[in-house]
């Protein structure tokens, strides 16, 4: 499973955090940013269910913005 955030992270030490702060909530995922993309990826893949809003809830409350980025066929 994979789900795809759009944020407003700019700073790899942000990114640090928000990693940590996931990685609780999902263990043996696997957590990627692409903080040069306009929208600022935050990635998240596991072998298991991801439930959207638990990350949205964990980012939002570190501060941040973050959505769920839909898919573009």
């Amino acid at each position: 499973m994979v789900e795809v955030f759009k944020t407003n992270i700019e700073l790899e030490q942000e990114a640090g955090l928000v990693l940590k702060k996931i990685e609780k909530q999902i263990p043996n995922s696997r957590i990627t940013f692409d903080l040069e993309d306009c929208d600022h990826i935050l990635r998240v893949e596991s072998g298991s269910q991801i439930n959207p809003n638990l990350i949205i809830e964990e980012v939002s409350a570190l501060g941040f913005q973050v959505s769920i980025l839909p898919d573009e066929v």
